[in-house]
């Protein structure tokens, strides 16, 4: 087993490994996998991710076939988000996703990340189950769209103790999670909770105000009123719809 970054040759064998692994793994209409995995690893969006620097791609080779591959991302100034991680189905039960989760998390830790979150959609129990077993906490929901129908994806994150602020927010006590991040326009946004274990989201923080940031725009953004701060998806975007 070889553990690599991505090249430009490794293109039809990530789209493949893409499609087998999302037909395993999710509910999903062939036609919407097929739009998928066009719209996210097209030839195109492939050569941009190789040139950008902030993205990271890793591919699990045995005996000279790619078999898995994770896509990851910077994110705010040091969260590491692990976007998609793929197994084809026929290399499943061989411990190659647990290999290619540590390697995705150490290169992201070599690239400045302090912590990790993981993303995975909330129908795809083997997905939950396998972040679950590498440590990482469920620490909220958000809604995406792939070719037109809504999913709820669950987001994962690992959590540390002195890294979470009590805080109080219009007269109720909540915590700062400083190390689970989301992109904002200014500076990143801290996910605030309602509970220190971290299991129901109460909204954002502002890093540069160090301020509660929970109005929403009319574009549905949270934004921080005091600078003006927006939170801004870095994954589901218009370049991946």
């Amino acid at each position: 087993m070889e553990i690599r970054e991505a090249r430009a040759r490794d293109r039809p064998a990530l789209r493949d490994v893409a499609r087998r692994s999302l037909q395993a793994s999710y509910s999903l209409d062939p036609k919407a996998i097929n739009s998928a995995v066009e719209e996210w690893y097209d030839e195109n969006r492939l050569r941009d991710m190789l040139a950008d620097e902030e993205k990271l791609l890793l591919v699990v080779h045995v005996e000279g076939q790619a078999v898995a591959f994770s896509d990851s991302i910077i994110s705010g100034e040091s969260t590491g988000e692990l976007l998609w991680l793929h197994v084809d189905p026929d290399y499943r039960g061989k411990n190659y996703g647990e290999h290619l989760f540590e390697a995705t998390r150490k290169h992201l830790s070599d690239q400045g990340a302090t912590t990790l979150q993981g993303r995975v959609l909330a129908d795809n129990v083997g997905g939950n189950t396998f972040y679950q077993e590498q440590g990482l906490t469920k620490v909220g929901e958000e809604e995406v769209e792939i070719d037109g129908t809504a999913y709820v994806e669950n987001v994962y994150a690992q959590l540390k103790e002195d890294k979470i602020k009590q805080v109080d927010a219009d007269g109720e006590t909540v915590y700062v999670h400083r190390e689970n991040t989301e992109t904002g326009s200014i500076a990143p946004f801290h996910v605030v909770f309602t509970e220190k274990d971290g299991e129901d989201i109460y909204g954002y923080w502002c890093s540069k105000c160090d301020a509660s940031a929970n109005a929403m725009d009319a574009m549905g953004r949270i934004q921080c009123d005091s600078c003006g701060n927006a939170r801004k998806p870095t994954r589901w975007d218009s370049a991946y719809l």
